[in-house]
């Protein structure tokens, strides 16, 4: 793979992971950029339903955290995974779910940044994954912390992206059903 294409996203290579989006964290984010995080992932995960691209969810610790948010909850076409490691690819069944698609791009979304989203995009790029973190769909209690994790996730190779940018990459073509549909999210 060039350089180059690693920017490109491929709807039949690319799966979407939703990190750790729950309820009692949740609590403790700005809601006006908590607001914006799940409208803007709850348009990636109808985008993934609608393009038929694999949509994974984690939770941290639900016993202290609660679970995934129940409007993202509703969207996802499988259960969340519960982890009690950082890294998603330390939790139980998270890598062979990711593994299992056999798609090696994956649009990162949830929280926090510089916790459980970091420490997950950087191992999945020393597995060999190409990462699309989704900035508009991350986020972190305190703006200098995502700050932080966005410069070094960058600094490691991770494509830096926003929710319409990964919409109309996956979608390629105006004028299509799949179009007409989708772009609606976003206007």
């Amino acid at each position: 793979m060039s350089l180059l294409e690693r920017f490109f996203l491929e709807r039949e290579n690319a799966q979407l992971v939703v990190v750790d989006v729950q309820e009692k964290l949740c609590r403790a984010m700005d809601e006006k950029v908590l607001a914006k995080l799940t409208g803007n992932i709850s348009i990636l995960l109808d985008a993934a339903a609608e393009l038929g691209i694999p949509a994974l969810a984690t939770e941290q610790y639900v016993k202290g955290l609660g679970e995934t948010l129940p409007v993202l909850k509703e969207k996802l076409q499988a259960a969340s995974l519960e982890k009690m490691t950082f890294s998603c690819c330390g939790g139980e069944g998270f890598m062979e779910a990711l593994e299992k698609n056999g798609r090696r791009q994956v649009i990162l979304v949830g929280m926090e940044t510089h916790v459980c989203v970091l420490q997950t995009a950087l191992e999945l790029l020393s597995r060999g994954y190409v990462v699309h973190l989704v900035c508009d769909a991350a986020m972190s209690r305190r703006k200098q912390n995502w700050e932080i994790a966005i410069k070094t996730m960058t600094a490691a190779g991770v494509v830096m992206t926003s929710t319409e940018s990964v919409l109309f990459q996956l979608l390629r073509v105006a004028g299509t059903e799949e179009f007409k549909k989708l772009s609606k999210l976003v206007r």
